[in-house]
């Protein structure tokens, strides 16, 4: 249990353990372990620096629970130290992102959603790490996280030595790129803690300038109100109007900073069976996953990470993106006759509103629909964020 006594980290007894513990972690199929302390202010002051612009949307949880986001031991008391995991998820055998990306016909979904949902599949392999430490050291307190409570885990894997903290705020590792999850274990284990990852960005601004609506408002700063993983997964509302020709055909998340990102050239394929791609959601098309109804939906995202943005949303979201693909120069017949069928079918003030915008834009005269409309980080675009 928490509260035990516990030795001196630099006993070389605990030193022993930590690499143990690390043999264990890479049996169980993580690509990395380390071991963080607690002090984690400067990551709070730039989370309460961020929370104060506002940048946090709708996402109330972020403002919630006080200092024990950032305080380990006051979260769960007794922690004394923080093992971190990485595992890779890029899927191997999947379509190009850059080519779907190019299609309006196709519908984009994030790389790390088109299998089955990692938070189970790392907490359970989480569990199975504090078992084995258990064979080792008898009973120790722990609690396993995998997104799932109020833990800074960016800023905690960036001090267990994973990686550091890119411009586009995910965490980049110079021998595998960003392409992975993370996973924490709060222990009263004391354990040596890792030299922190240093940043390697150096110049490079490829992220801020590939963002597709300039949410990333400055290196190492996202405003997440114009990220569209925000938008399409997170906010429940409709998606503003003046945002929506930015998505493109992007449905569920965006990897468009990922995907410039130099480091990920030594990115690795995933070897999880779990994280391969299913229902050809890699290269569906619109008009094919515009037709699920709510039991499909829910049939198809069953132990995905998918399913919890709902049938409803999902549909808000392949609506946008088929209303960007009126600018794609395809047949217009198919797109149109979706539209007005599922127009027919629901009274949802929401859907309704973002399924006559699509209609529109397919019914516009194709010389104003000839050119996207583009935001960049130097070129913002005016208006407010809902309309």
């Amino acid at each position: 249990m928490f509260g035990r006594s516990v030795s001196n980290p630099t006993n070389p007894s605990n030193a022993s353990l930590a690499a143990r513990i690390k043999q264990l972690g890479l049996a169980l199929g993580f690509q990395q372990v380390g071991f963080a302390d607690l002090d984690l202010s400067v990551a709070s002051a730039r989370l309460l620096a961020w929370l104060d612009k506002g940048f946090q949307g709708s996402m109330e949880y972020m403002q919630k629970h006080g200092s024990k986001r950032w305080t380990p031991a006051e979260l769960v008391p007794g922690t004394a130290s923080v093992i971190s995991v990485r595992m890779d998820y890029f899927p191997p055998d999947i379509a190009d992102a850059e080519s779907v990306l190019a299609d309006s016909n196709l519908a984009y979904v994030s790389r790390y959603a088109l299998g089955r949902d990692y938070h189970k599949l790392m907490r359970n392999r989480l569990q199975r790490l504090a078992d084995d430490i258990r064979v080792l050291v008898g009973e120790f307190g722990y609690r396993v996280f995998v997104d799932s409570a109020p833990v800074l885990e960016k800023p905690i894997a960036e001090k267990a030595g994973l990686g550091w903290i890119g411009k586009h705020t995910n965490v980049i590792n110079t021998h595998a790129g960003s392409w992975f999850f993370l996973g924490e274990i709060y222990t009263d284990l004391v354990l040596p803690a890792e030299l922190p990852a240093t940043p390697h960005c150096g110049t490079c601004t490829r992220c801020i300038s590939a963002c597709p609506t300039g949410a990333i408002v400055a290196p190492f700063e996202l405003d997440a109100r114009l990220c569209i993983s925000y938008l399409t997964i997170e906010l429940d509302d409709s998606i503003p109007n003046h945002l929506r020709p930015m998505l493109g055909n992007r449905i569920y998340g965006c990897d468009d900073c990922q995907l410039v990102c130099p480091w990920n050239k030594f990115a690795k394929l995933s070897a999880e069976p779990d994280f391969r791609a299913r229902h050809r959601l890699d290269r569906a098309s619109l008009l094919e996953l515009f037709a699920w109804d709510e039991a499909q939906f829910l049939r198809n995202t069953e132990g995905s990470a998918i399913r919890r943005i709902g049938h409803r949303r999902w549909l808000r979201n392949l609506a946008v993106a088929i209303g960007n693909a009126a600018r794609g120069g395809i047949d217009a017949t198919a797109f149109r006759a979706a539209l007005l069928a599922r127009i027919q079918s629901t009274d949802d003030a929401m859907l309704l509103e973002h399924y006559h915008w699509a209609l529109q834009r397919w019914n516009q005269d194709a010389a104003l629909t000839s050119a996207p409309l583009v935001r960049t980080p130097s070129n913002p675009l005016l208006g407010p964020l809902h309309d």
